[in-house]
């Protein structure tokens, strides 16, 4: 019987896809240490030459090290599936190998409703990443719209939290949630701020951190934070452990208010390349506290692209870090296994919105990776095993 990964998987196709990945033991955490294909030996449909490192990969690779803390893996995008339409064959191994060769350790899964949580928590957990639950500000409408109602799809989203405490495929945070008044088409106010707090009892429960959105909001995003306990040292007092305001585009004095709260930013978050896009995205940027900075991607959303003003610093880049950063690509319709897909961003560019950063707070790049790599084992809580925490030492040069 073969198998694709699909963007909805049906639940018997879950249950053969997780029996098929124990059967192999093998998992992205070996991937990534082992070079190995997810797909070996298993009954799922996979390209030989996925076994071997893509040619487009550099022999030598920069010793710096990045925990990706947000990847929207469960995007079809990943299997080769373009808005409905089967582009390519799935190349999420070669993809995820592009990551191990630029210093990628771990990802962390982003849950964005029930049902892509669910998903997430499933890849997690066959492929020895970490994940969020949550439900997207965009998304909320379907609470009310879920069998058995609001209540009932909150319990969902906490059981499936309660059952993934521990060990592969963990829920390391909860969200994504919060406020998007960019798009109120999705959902109208008054029902974002609604199920923004009701996930915010969530992290307050299980004693998590959260996974937040801010989207021209912020006035109203700050104020239901505060209000449900979250105003300071990151909520600790009513049980919260912080978090990150995920791929925050707002101004230097939104982020300064934030940190201050307790949150990690790099934009008010973490920065990914939708954080740099703009001058004033820029100066936010420079005022970014490196005991709160993470770092992202959002892949394959928020690549760094020619019109953004993060380009002007790119150029500096040595060979070896934008071969590893920015390797060679073609269009979907053009797809060549091993090479990386235009457009689409991947988990292995993180290290290019590190770059940026460095210079843009004069510091060594390796400085600023190693904070953000601590900070995001420290905010998250991560187990990670001792090759994934180790790095080599080859030159960058």
């Amino acid at each position: 019987m073969v198998l694709r990964f699909t963007s909805h998987l049906t639940a018997n196709k879950r249950v053969v896809l997780r029996d098929s990945y124990r059967s192999t033991s093998l998992g992205f955490s070996t991937l990534f240490r082992a070079n190995a294909s997810p797909y070996g030996r298993s009954n799922l449909e996979f390209s030989p030459n996925s076994m071997h490192k893509p040619s487009s990969i550099p022999d030598k690779v920069p010793h710096y090290r990045f925990i990706d803390i947000a990847v929207n893996l469960t995007d079809p995008v990943f299997r080769g599936t373009y808005r409905g339409k089967q582009k390519h064959e799935d190349d999420m191994s070669s993809m995820l190998e592009r990551a191990r060769h630029a210093g990628v350790r771990s990802l962390i899964i982003t849950g964005t409703s029930l049902e892509e949580s669910r998903e997430a928590v499933l890849l997690a957990e066959q492929l020895g990443f970490y994940c969020t639950v949550g439900c997207h500000p965009t998304r909320v409408t379907e609470f009310d719209e879920y069998k058995g109602g609001s209540e009932s799809y909150l319990l969902a989203l906490e059981e499936m939290i309660a059952n993934h405490r521990h060990g592969k495929g963990r829920a390391v945070a909860i969200g994504e949630c919060g406020l998007d008044y960019d798009r109120l088409h999705f959902a109208p106010q008054d029902v974002q701020k609604k199920y923004f707090r009701s996930q915010l009892s969530l992290a307050k429960k299980y004693h998590l951190p959260l996974f937040l959105h801010s989207r021209a909001a912020h006035s109203d995003f700050v104020a239901i934070l505060r209000e449900e306990g979250f105003g300071s040292d990151g909520g600790s007092a009513v049980g919260g452990q912080g978090g990150v305001v995920h791929s925050f585009t707002g101004s230097p004095e939104e982020a300064l208010e934030l940190m201050d709260m307790g949150f990690y930013i790099g934009h008010a978050s973490s920065i990914n390349g939708c954080s740099l896009k703009t001058e004033e995205n820029i100066r936010t940027a420079k005022v970014i506290r490196p005991d709160r900075l993470l770092f992202e991607t959002d892949a394959p959303w928020c690549s760094m692209t020619g019109g953004h003003s993060s380009k002007q610093y790119l150029s500096s880049l040595s060979p070896a870090l934008k071969d590893s950063y920015f390797p060679p690509s073609t269009k979907s319709e053009n797809f060549v296994l091993g090479k990386a897909v235009k457009g689409r961003n991947e988990p292995c560019s993180v290290g290019s919105v590190a770059w940026v950063l460095s210079i843009l707070q004069d510091m060594p790049l390796e400085t600023v990776t190693e904070t953000a790599f601590k900070n995001t084992v420290d905010l998250f809580a991560l187990d990670l095993d001792e090759e994934q925490q180790s790095y080599s030492s080859i030159d960058d040069s």
